[in-house]
């Protein structure tokens, strides 16, 4: 299977990209709406990639192009719970608004509506052209009832019976007579729009390594939706005696990476996983995996101990983690946090190793979340200021913040002062650039003695925050002797640079 590209960014991936996420139909609305007539992702204006590939910005995913199911919009439309969702999102909703979702996929073509195959090779050449990478979605676990291969191949799905059907006839669909399983988590009510791969199949491997190989003519990388369910001894669990059972030890994951990278060997792979599976998908091939870990003990508040704990794993596997404040399947991050928890949340994001996500909208404040089924969104004011920390969050970071070593650095405090407990911090070192952040995400002031590993500081220096704006000066020595004092108020952050 092959496909026209529109070429890819040049050079490797560096180390510790930066993604943003675009919900791709809606936005491709917002821009019809501003512009005054259709836009695909053919005619896009320049402002437009510029601003979503905008400095610091290393790869644009493009969520949700892949062709959308009028079977799936049919059910989406009609069930209780998923119309609702979409009314809470969007006031004023009729029929036309839901397109189907995005992960409910008719076939790996890009849908018309936004341009087709071609509209994507003018998108990706136009990224390339900024030097940014595209990233597409594969979802491995199911595809839409009015897909191809439900009609023609039946047998790559899992089954059920004409009973199972009418005991439960939301976990099981007709398609022409075969009666095929909904796809689902194993611990959630089954998704009533998707029918489910029987994933231990060798023919369903094949096909679908097919498919990723056609994915990866036209774009430099996949995040694959809920990639754990396709280890051998989850899918196991969750189908039991429904599963054909696997023929190999080589799982799902492995052999279609390798197979994949035997022709695109610098295409990433990064995969939304739960469950603390993600050390065994890395260990399979994946170059990121979510870090969910880290953003429940954000939403959740939890102490700075309990983050700088999580954040004492072993660098190296830190940069295999995919870290966010928000992602499609979230809610607003504005809408769970305030503001100065917000901003110290999305720095501290920005600020570590590995994928760092940020996500269409919010960096304006969105807080409203859009379900993917919808093709159009409320109108919501910007967040001025929010935008414009963001704004220098990015400018620090493409001016190299995110280069060379990150290290997690101590902090002391006092017999009779022990805030430094709330504070956490690191640094990045590069031979031309030394950068430290602390950050305070408690709700009470904190301060104490930051150690920097910068033992060889002599004499004056200064600290420029890229945040505040802010001009430090200090004794180099006192520094490498006996620390930096810092204190900061409630979510408050210092984004420093070592000018010495």
């Amino acid at each position: 299977m092959s496909h026209e590209s529109g070429g890819p960014a040049a050079g490797p991936w560096p180390a510790n990209p930066v993604v943003h996420e675009i919900f791709t139909w809606v936005w491709l609305a917002d821009l019809a709406a501003s512009v005054g007539r259709p836009v695909t992702l053919a005619d896009v204006p320049d402002s437009a990639w510029d601003d979503i590939a905008r400095p610091g910005i290393d790869a644009v995913w493009l969520m949700g192009v892949w062709e959308r199911s009028p079977e799936g919009a049919r059910i989406a439309s009609t069930n209780p719970a998923m119309r609702g969702d979409a009314e809470r999102a969007l006031p004023g909703l009729v029929d036309a608004d839901i397109v189907g979702s995005a992960y409910c996929v008719r076939g790996y073509e890009v849908d018309p509506h936004l341009g087709g195959d071609e509209g994507l090779a003018v998108a990706r050449a136009k990224l390339a052209e900024r030097g940014t990478r595209l990233v597409l979605d594969f979802v491995p676990n199911h595809v839409a009832p009015d897909h191809e291969w439900a009609r023609t191949h039946p047998e790559y799905f899992v089954r059920g019976t004409a009973d199972d059907l009418a005991r439960d006839p939301a976990s099981f669909i007709d398609v022409e007579g075969n009666i095929l399983a909904c796809g689902r988590d194993p611990y959630f009510p089954a998704w009533p729009e998707v029918v489910q791969f029987d994933a231990s199949r060798a023919d369903v491997r094949r096909a679908v390594t097919e498919v990723v190989a056609g994915i990866a003519d036209r774009c430099d990388g996949v995040r694959c939706d809920m990639a754990m369910l396709m280890l051998d001894d989850v899918f196991a669990r969750t189908w039991g005696d429904r599963a054909a059972g696997p023929d190999d030890d080589r799982g799902y994951w492995r052999p279609l990476i390798e197979s994949t990278r035997a022709t695109h060997p610098d295409f990433v792979f990064w995969a939304e996983a739960y469950w603390d599976l993600e050390p065994v998908l890395v260990e399979q091939g994946f170059d990121a995996c979510y870090d969910k870990r880290l953003y429940d003990r954000m939403v959740h508040r939890e102490p700075a101990s309990s983050i700088r704990a999580h954040l004492g794993a072993d660098v190296g596997y830190q940069r295999h983690m995919l870290r966010f404040v928000e992602n499609h399947d979230e809610p607003r991050a504005a809408s769970v946090f305030d503001r100065p928890a917000h901003q110290a949340a999305v720095a501290s994001v920005m600020t570590l190793p590995g994928v760092a996500l940020l996500h269409e909208g919010e960096a304006d404040g969105r807080r409203l979340r859009t379900p993917v089924t919808l093709g159009r969104r409320a109108v919501e004011e910007t967040d001025g200021e929010l935008r414009s920390f963001v704004d220098r969050l990015m400018r620090a970071v493409s001016g190299g913040l995110r280069r060379g070593t990150w290290q997690l650095v101590p902090i002391d405090g006092w017999p009779d002062n022990q805030s430094a407990e709330r504070l956490m911090a690191w640094t990045w070192e590069h031979p031309d650039q030394r950068h430290l952040v602390v950050v305070n995400p408690s709700d009470a002031r904190a301060d104490g003695m930051v150690r920097p590993p910068w033992t060889e500081l002599a004499g004056p220096c200064t600290l420029a925050d890229l945040l505040s704006g802010a001009v430090f000066e200090r004794d180099g020595s006192e520094i490498a002797a006996d620390g930096l004092y810092v204190a900061l108020d409630p979510d408050g952050i210092h984004l420093l640079r070592l000018n010495a």
